[in-house]
């Protein structure tokens, strides 16, 4: 008896999942920031003349859409390194960026004072196939920016990657 109702439940079971298969479901539309073309998590050097004087190597940084998502402005977020959070203009048609005296939503603090640095960025510009994953050599985008701080006035870093690949390889 039991052997009968387990082979009619499994029957039941493949019948009911042979029906449902053949209902028509309509595709969730994809919704794309207006950033998209702009957006990504990138590994990046902070250098000076070309050079990686803190010894920091590669470090993550990301850019996304602000929450009014019109096109104009991205978040450049490097994750509390320096610290930087800030919204460059951008123009989506040039992959360009750039902005002045950017408020930074990053703090730190030092001599029990709490220092929001304010961030010029300049010549920022995304390259689309423009980079190479450093271990793979995967073909991928590229970014770059120069960036000076209020609280090292007149040092101007440059800040150079490329976008995250998926390989762990290229993961730093």
């Amino acid at each position: 008896m039991k052997k009968i109702i387990r082979y009619t439940t499994i029957l039941l079971l493949f019948v009911i999942t042979s029906c449902d298969s053949e209902k028509e479901y309509e595709d969730f539309p994809v919704i794309k920031s207006a950033a998209v073309e702009m957006s990504g998590d990138w590994y990046v050097k902070l250098l000076l003349d070309g050079q990686d004087v803190y010894g920091i190597g590669y470090y993550t940084l990301s850019t996304y859409n602000t929450t009014e998502d019109d096109g104009t402005k991205i978040w450049v977020d490097d994750h509390e390194l320096w610290p930087t959070k800030v919204t460059p203009n951008i123009d989506i048609s040039t992959l360009t960026f750039n902005g002045s005296d950017l408020e930074n939503e990053y703090s730190y603090t030092t001599g029990g004072t709490e220092v929001f640095p304010v961030a010029n960025i300049t010549n920022g510009v995304i390259i689309k196939n423009g980079g190479r994953g450093s271990a793979t050599g995967t073909v991928t985008d590229s970014i770059s920016f120069n960036v000076e701080y209020s609280d090292d006035p007149g040092t101007v870093y440059q800040v150079a990657g490329y976008k995250r690949t998926g390989f762990l390889e290229d993961a730093h």
